[in-house]
């Protein structure tokens, strides 16, 4: 009986297999960080409901009415998640569906030129905490973050940590929006950046924290956040905050996922 079975079992059922697996896997991921994984279970549970009820059990009745459902849930999922099949898409379609193939031919000296922009920041981050001044400075990492660069003011200037630290002065006009880092420049500046509004982030963090989760619920990047309230540094990545870091933690978290990278 099993080698029946497995005679049945081709090398092309586990090829499908493992696409569908791994298909399923990126969306569930996409949609954990970005905060909609109960909305996305929910959607789910309906299609299993309906796969169950109307193909497996026949209950024409209801059905009718879910496949009703069924046939304009495509329209309704394009709404819902349209930010997060946007996402979905730019990450499929940029290099890090290549990363297996750079990390191979990636030499060291890659890897430090990548790592140029660190201590900067950090020193910035650092300096910028000691006198409660407000940052947000976004990392791109595969994702191309050029739509946002375009809400700000072009800057296209060599990372330094006096720039930085005088862009987000308290009477520079470009302080209240967000800092821009892409292929080791500052790329704009006073950009804005789309506001999470999971309901888990504490109360007392700001507008710049949520900005930050935004930003990392819909791209890759890192996004680093100096509290105006308390100096506290902190920074968001995958959808998710990592709070009250000293300046030494900062440099080990963003060299890691450079390393990474």
């Amino acid at each position: 009986m099993l080698s029946s079975l497995f005679s049945l079992f081709s090398l092309k059922d586990l090829i499908d297999i493992l696409l569908v697996a791994t298909f399923l896997y990126y969306l569930y991921r996409t949609m954990k960080d970005s905060g909609s994984l109960d909305i996305f279970v929910g959607v789910l549970a309906f299609v299993v409901a309906w796969v169950v009820m109307y193909k497996m059990m026949d209950m024409r009745l209801i059905g009718t009415i879910m496949d009703k459902f069924i046939d304009i849930g495509l329209f309704i999922l394009v709404i819902l998640f349209q930010d997060e099949i946007k996402r979905f898409l730019t990450e499929l379609g940029s290099r890090r569906g290549f990363k297996i193939f750079e990390k191979i031919f990636k030499s060291k000296g890659e890897v430090v030129d990548a790592k140029r922009w660190i201590m900067p920041v950090v020193v910035a981050c650092m300096n910028m905490s000691k006198t409660k001044t407000g940052a947000l400075i976004v990392i791109q990492r595969t994702m191309p973050l050029t739509d946002y660069e375009r809400t700000g003011d072009i800057i296209n200037a060599d990372i330094n940590s006096r720039l930085i630290e005088n862009i987000f002065f308290k009477n520079s006009p470009l302080h209240d929006g967000a800092m821009i880092v892409a292929s080791n420049k500052i790329m704009s500046a006073g950009c804005i950046l789309p506001v999470s509004h999971d309901t888990n982030i504490p109360r007392y963090l700001g507008l710049r924290h949520r900005s930050a989760k935004g930003i990392a619920q819909t791209t890759d990047a890192i996004a680093i956040v100096v509290s105006e309230e308390t100096g506290h540094i902190s920074y968001a990545h995958k959808g998710e905050l990592h709070l009250n870091l000293s300046s030494t933690d900062l440099e080990h978290a963003l060299s890691a996922l450079v390393e990474n990278d």
